[in-house]
């Protein structure tokens, strides 16, 4: 299992809930993990702006990276700029 948190636009999608504990081997297991108990994050997966920061290093499209048990695992609002 690994310890998720939510933050920013991802919480408020999600209803105010900021942690959760999901199983899952990548990225992409995750992410579909989190769609199925919080489909209101459904929109806010598909857009694509969300990054994923596993044990303090961040990915952005790296939907197969492995999660090592027991990692922390943030997820935020990806960030624009020109």
């Amino acid at each position: 299992m690994v310890q998720v948190t939510l933050s920013g636009t991802i919480q408020q999608a999600a209803g105010g809930i900021s942690t959760l504990e999901i199983e899952a081997k990548n990225i992409r297991q995750l992410l579909n993990a989190l769609e199925k108990l919080c489909p209101a994050l459904k929109p806010e997966l598909e857009k694509g702006g969300i990054a994923v920061a596993i044990n303090g290093t961040i990915y952005r499209d790296d939907w197969f990276q492995p999660i090592p048990e027991d990692s922390e695992v943030f997820l935020i609002p990806r960030l624009a700029g020109g």
